[in-house]
């Protein structure tokens, strides 16, 4: 029962990333109660400079938003997603001013060290595996980041914010996280993404952001990061 649920969750998604792909802001305004795009700004704050480390890879660009705030803020960013719904999307939004890659993120058609910074979010579980962490590892620069916003929660309890904590549940897109983080416990508490990020050879280092009524968490991942 458990791995019919599986594929039919997966089904949902493969139908909002294309077919539907037309629904998904309005899709991802509901679930968030509005939250969807100040969560992604979010991780932002973690990149290094734009004036020092410009490139920067988005992994999943969907309808292109993050790209323009991006580009908005500075950097030369790519947009790789294998959805051509989803690149014809972000197409029109960027005016075709950014550059955009149809692709596998296991088989990214880049060169090595090709960017500063890699960022992703509120990805599906392709994020945690090990083709995908190695060809992250392939394109980063020396002293990128990766930066990652797994998920995010309403911090409001009634009904609606009850109803939509359920739904989060049920699809496997919130894994449930602690508000507080033990130097200790930090990387278990990020399950198996951690894990797979640790086990690829990266420092990993997740931040809990606290927002009007929500809290975000981005992982910030790198090769070799300073305190």
């Amino acid at each position: 029962m458990q791995k019919l649920w599986q594929q039919l969750v997966r089904f949902g998604f493969r139908l909002l990333y294309q077919e539907m792909a037309w629904s998904y802001d309005a899709v991802s305004w509901i679930v968030s109660l509005g939250q969807w795009r100040r969560w992604q700004l979010a991780a932002l704050d973690f990149l290094p400079p734009a004036t020092t480390a410009p490139r920067v890879l988005e992994l999943g660009h969907g309808p292109g938003h993050m790209l323009l705030a991006l580009a908005e803020r500075g950097y030369w960013p790519v947009g790789l997603d294998l959805s051509p719904q989803m690149g014809r999307m972000a197409r029109q939004r960027t005016n075709g001013r950014l550059p955009l890659l149809r692709a596998r993120v296991t088989a990214v058609p880049l060169a090595d060290q090709a960017v500063n910074a890699v960022l992703a979010t509120f990805p599906t579980d392709y994020i945690a595996d090990p083709q995908t962490l190695a060809e992250v590892k392939r394109v980063l620069a020396v002293n990128g980041r990766f930066i990652i916003l797994p998920y995010a929660q309403l911090t409001g309890r009634g009904p609606i914010h009850r109803l939509i904590e359920l739904a989060f549940r049920l699809t496997g897109q919130k894994q449930g996280f602690s508000e507080s983080y033990s130097a200790a416990s930090e990387v278990l508490a990020l399950g198996p993404l951690g894990q797979a990020l640790v086990a690829a050879g990266f420092v990993v280092r997740p931040h809990l952001v606290r927002l009007p009524g929500s809290v975000a968490l981005v992982v910030v991942a790198g090769l070799e990061m300073a305190d």
